[in-house]
């Protein structure tokens, strides 16, 4: 390999996960290699048009947007009749949807901080278990079990406010 066959390789090792996070909130889960492959493969195409006195991780995110943006473009999205779509079984009113909102933050409240960091990260940060594990520097089981203790936690303080408020 020269020169910028290595470069290009240590760039995918080091900006392939991140990347591919960032992909994942545009493209659909099943596509998301796919994309990164398109950008990566543009990556080394453009390798020449990289300006080392700039940001490359701003580069490679740069490319992965407008990869992003041009497979949204291409896709057709599925279609279905509006008389096949079954009535929304949730009818609860927006001020019903505040109030179980709340009740869910009220809740959180009640977990040690390391169980609710786990979720929050999960459930508002939209992070996978293991992109948590990553930015705490814990194993992934300490958070799968934090994440279980939680979630159980959670199901006992709701129940008891919902039997409360019954």
């Amino acid at each position: 390999m020269d020169g910028e066959e290595i470069a290009v390789t240590e760039c995918y090792r080091s900006h392939a996960p991140l990347v591919r996070g960032y992909l994942r909130h545009f493209v659909p889960q099943q596509d998301v290699e796919d994309v990164l492959q398109i950008v990566f493969g543009e990556v080394w195409r453009s390798r020449r048009r990289y300006d080392p006195s700039r940001s490359l991780e701003g580069w490679v995110l740069g490319i992965a947007r407008n990869r992003a943006i041009d497979y949204l473009r291409a896709r057709h999205p599925a279609t279905v009749p509006l008389d096949g779509v079954p009535e929304p079984r949730d009818h609860a009113d927006p001020a019903r949807r505040l109030d179980d909102r709340d009740q869910v933050r009220r809740a959180l409240r009640h977990l040690p901080e390391v169980q609710r960091e786990a979720i929050t990260l999960a459930y508002y940060g939209d992070l996978t278990q293991r992109e948590i594990a990553e930015r705490l520097d814990v194993p992934l089981g300490t958070v799968k079990a934090r994440t279980a203790r939680a979630l159980h936690k959670l199901s006992i303080v709701l129940t008891d406010v919902l039997s409360e408020a019954a």
